[in-house]
């Protein structure tokens, strides 16, 4: 029996890769509280797993783009969304007047929605915006390899962040937010002072290739998307995963040890 009989079937989730020129190109990244199961302790995206309310029909009346999109990208884009929401406050939605939402996102209200306790269209409803499902471009898409326990099936999506509003963390799954260069982050990994795990570290250094925010949506929005699914190797006696070579990561071999399979 291979690894990939045995392997759990990967969750739906869906990443944001906020950006923004300030004046330098950067990247809006979350530290993930040191007790959280996944990547504890890491720099990440904002994201996480959909649930079962971000493919609610009433969403049809409140998000932009909802009818463009098929049931499965409406699903993770307001899971994208929702997710940003909960982890950072900002709300990537336009208001009745069409100009973008700009006001704070109360605390209490993004605890609440991330514990299950308001839905998050009530609380979108109650503020009388829409959810701007269509400026999320595609950027990338990861599943998880076959060989690992826990296992998703990611879709990474770059947005511009909306100018008025400003990041906080949630203090429960993040403990701190920071705006960052992509070739920042990527040093920071190298030299140990920040834990970025493998998918976040390829992603940040495909973002780097950008020169501004308008430059990494249009190249998101231009390439060709090839799903990421990392593959065992072995080489020179050791094993790696290695990527498709056509999925613009360039040659990459990551020995397993390195990630702790």
């Amino acid at each position: 029996m291979t690894d990939s009989d045995q392997a759990p079937e990967p969750k739906p989730a869906a990443t944001v890769l906020l950006v923004r020129d300030q004046p330098e190109f950067q990247v809006l990244m979350v530290k993930r509280h040191h007790q959280i199961d996944f990547a504890s302790g890491a720099l990440v995206f904002p994201g996480g797993k959909t649930h079962g309310g971000d493919a609610d029909e009433r969403w049809t009346s409140h998000a932009i783009g909802w009818d463009d999109l098929d049931p499965v990208q409406r699903t993770l884009r307001v899971g994208a969304i929702r997710e940003a929401f909960e982890e950072t406050g900002i709300l990537l939605a336009q208001t009745a007047q069409g100009v973008p939402f700009e006001d704070p996102c109360d605390a209490a209200v993004r605890s609440a929605v991330d514990a299950g306790e308001i839905a998050f269209i009530d609380v979108v409803r109650e503020l009388d915006v829409r959810l701007r499902l269509d400026e999320l471009a595609i950027f990338a898409r990861w599943i998880t390899p076959t060989i690992m326990p826990k296992r998703f099936d990611t879709w990474f999506y770059a947005l511009s962040a909306p100018p008025g509003q400003v990041a906080a963390c949630d203090g429960r799954e993040t403990v701190d937010a920071e705006w960052i260069a992509p070739s920042e982050a990527i040093r920071l990994a190298a030299s140990g002072e920040r834990t970025i795990i493998f998918p976040t570290l390829m992603n940040l250094k495909l973002l780097a290739e950008a020169e501004s925010a308008q430059d990494c949506l249009l190249r998101a929005r231009n390439r060709r998307l090839v799903t990421v699914l990392p593959e065992v190797a072995v080489e020179n006696g050791e094993r790696v995963l290695v990527l498709p070579p056509d999925a613009g990561y360039g040659e990459v071999s990551q020995p397993l040890k390195a990630l702790g399979a």
